[in-house]
């Protein structure tokens, strides 16, 4: 098998599953319904079409910062009213998110990544991604490519377990159950199916030594123009 790996970190993502008009949670984690979602808007699905092929890839996801549980208020006026609503959002997270499946549909959802028909962004039109989302596509098991991976937090130097959830066996043991599954995004009748979820700790001493550390890509503008 070929697993997909995606970096999700921006200063702000939401990752609801269910939403009232008045409160809109997000998990704590990317949740499968939203990342189909998006990877059918960057093939250009239309809402009306079926997700049947990305909705069977096998999705995990790692989580190397849980980031800061945020919350927004809003206010919306008619004719008549006044409603208050609340937004909450994940501030600062860093997850790696995998998708394992057959290499073909993967390097075709590589590519649609890559040049999206539709934006990008990370559980809400709100939070667009920063930096890379794409990080390739590993000759390797979901589990095996997850701890592969270098690390994707900032802070390398503290003592964690690192959290992994991921999609569970029918029957796998201490595994919970989550309407997460998509089949139809369709406005007029989105429907989602339940799907089994484990929850999984890799007792390391320290990640620093568990993981390589992401390669840093930021660019230093001053400096360019001190060049000058």
């Amino acid at each position: 098998m070929n697993t997909l790996l995606l970096r999700f970190k921006a200063p702000m993502q939401s990752w609801g599953i269910s939403a009232k008009f008045d409160r809109r949670s997000t998990e704590r984690v990317p949740s499968k319904s939203a990342v189909i979602g998006m990877l059918a808007g960057a093939l250009g699905r239309k809402r009306d079409m079926p997700v049947d092929d990305l909705s069977a890839l096998r999705f995990g996801v790692r989580i190397d910062k849980e980031g800061r549980l945020i919350r927004d208020f809003q206010t919306a006026k008619n004719a008549s009213d006044a409603y208050i609503s609340s937004r909450y959002y994940l501030a600062d997270a860093a997850f790696l998110v995998g998708l394992e499946g057959e290499k073909d549909l993967l390097e075709t959802i590589e590519n649609a990544l890559k040049h999206p028909v539709f934006p990008i962004f990370l559980g809400r039109r709100s939070c667009p991604p920063e930096g890379r989302v794409v990080l390739g596509i590993r000759p390797d098991a979901l589990m095996n490519a997850l701890k592969a991976e270098p690390w994707l937090a900032d802070d390398t130097d503290r003592d964690a377990k690192v959290r992994f959830v991921l999609d569970a066996d029918a029957g796998e043991e201490e595994s919970y159950i989550l309407r997460d599954q998509p089949v139809s995004f369709n406005q007029r009748q989105r429907k989602f199916a339940f799907r089994r979820v484990r929850d999984l700790r890799d007792y390391t001493d320290n990640p620093s030594q568990g993981f390589e550390r992401e390669p840093n890509t930021e660019i230093d503008a001053m400096s360019i123009l001190e060049e000058d």
